[in-house]
């Protein structure tokens, strides 16, 4: 079990890192959903970004009506 919870946090230290890496942390002016899911995808992907895997988030809010 304690390995288990181990390999977890290293899986996510590294998508962490590597989401840093691409900048993702950095950008604090232009925060919507999308920006946010990338990250989360990002840093749940972990190592796999460094073989090539670089997922993207893409969500449209609707506008509020008047």
């Amino acid at each position: 079990m304690r390995i288990g919870a181990v390999l977890i946090v290293i899986w996510l230290v590294l998508g962490a890192t590597a989401a840093y890496q691409r900048g993702y942390f950095s950008d604090t002016d232009d925060a919507s959903c999308a920006e946010a899911g990338t990250v989360i995808v990002t840093t749940v992907a972990g190592p796999l970004n460094w073989m090539g895997v670089n997922p993207k988030i893409d969500c449209s809010v609707p506008e509020p009506s008047k």
